[in-house]
């Protein structure tokens, strides 16, 4: 791990891993608070990095320090939920020398019921004889290969709610100063930050920048049209906005977040049939089991079918509003919009019931 004045989570993260590794390293780039003395509370392995904008670098030092078979990373707000837990051991004790890499599920995203929402695989468990290293300043990524494996077990991010900061904003525009070029990957998540700080002008140029390089990895650009959609949208240009969604079929097969991304442009506009046409065509895509993009599972169930009911009753058809309702319901019992949703339409059966004279 690389940390830095962590004091309010570092705890929780290395309580929730200690039982599953043989040894914990941490990597402190300038901590001011109690970090380091919590981190004693676990490990005598605390190695100081000066800090040099560049989290790649950090990493690096710290896999540097590995002594083990395989090497986990985790960041300090990060928690191996205790059903997790449970699936490690187990991997640890199935666990070959032919396995390179272990993907685990980065679990971000979660619901009133604490559901996971949105998740993407990551390279979680590598082998350290590999000397994988990380690249990219910001956003770093590791660079591996080999016989790569996928594992159900979830790394999840307990982040507290915090206002964005500017720390990544900084680090790039610096770079760019100094004259740096920015790679295709750090050109996308130089316009994610922009539109993050409302820069929303600067962030069409970025994302038009990036992929008209035509070097991103498909996942990004799938995401990036969707998010320079939302800048033209938030800039007043809703032509531009759906032809950047349109784009983003350009690279794969539609995926549910896209086609509810334009079901709901064209609800907005109150062309509803034409919204339906979007929101139901989620139902007949196959949904990624294994994808290391980004997956928010509300979008490929929940989500089109509350929008299917909403729009249907818009257009008068009441039954197949209430069918989507109900199907709403089984994706997600108990949602307080299908409760309220189911209240209405007793409402509108109750009134449409003669009065007695």
């Amino acid at each position: 791990m690389i940390v830095k004045d962590e004091e309010n989570v570092l705890e929780r993260c290395l309580s929730s891993v200690a039982r599953l590794v043989d040894e914990i390293i941490i990597v402190d780039t300038g901590s001011t608070d109690k970090t380091k003395q919590i981190a004693g509370k676990f490990t005598d392995k605390i190695f100081d990095f000066q800090w040099i904008d560049d989290f790649s670098a950090a990493r690096n030092f710290a896999f540097d320090k590995a002594v083990m078979d395989y090497i986990l990373w985790l960041d300090a707000d990060d928690i191996i939920m205790q059903s997790d837990q449970e699936k490690f051991m187990a991997l640890k004790k199935e666990l070959t020398f032919e396995t390179d890499v272990v993907m685990m599920h980065y679990n971000i995203g979660f619901d009133e019921s604490e559901r996971v929402t949105f998740s993407y695989f990551r390279e979680r468990l590598v082998k350290r004889s590999n000397k994988f290293k990380w690249f990219e300043p910001v956003h770093e990524c590791l660079q591996f290969g080999g016989n790569i494996i996928h594992a159900d077990i979830g790394i999840t991010h307990a982040k507290p709610e915090e206002n964005i900061n500017d720390r990544n904003l900084k680090i790039y525009e610096r770079l760019l100063a100094d004259g740096k070029e920015l790679s295709a990957r750090g050109t996308y998540y130089y316009a994610r930050e922009l539109k993050d700080h409302k820069r929303y002008e600067d962030a069409i140029l970025m994302f038009t920048k990036f992929l008209d390089s035509g070097s991103g990895w498909v996942e990004d650009n799938i995401v990036a049209c969707s998010e320079l959609a939302d800048c033209y949208q938030l800039t007043g240009n809703p032509q531009k906005a759906l032809q950047s969604m349109f784009r983003g079929f350009w690279y794969d097969t539609p995926r549910g977040e896209m086609c509810c991304q334009i079901g709901t442009y064209f609800k907005e506009e109150r062309k509803y049939r034409q919204a339906v046409f979007w929101f139901e065509l989620v139902f007949r895509l196959e949904k990624p089991t294994i994808s290391w993009g980004f997956h928010q599972e509300d979008y490929w169930g929940y989500i089109p079918a509350l929008e299917c009911c909403v729009c249907y009753d818009k257009l008068g058809e009441y039954e197949k509003a209430e069918f989507y309702n109900n199907l709403a319901e089984s994706y997600k019992p108990g949602s307080d919009a299908v409760l309220q949703n189911k209240r209405y339409f007793e409402n509108k059966r109750q009134s449409a019931i003669p009065k007695e004279l």
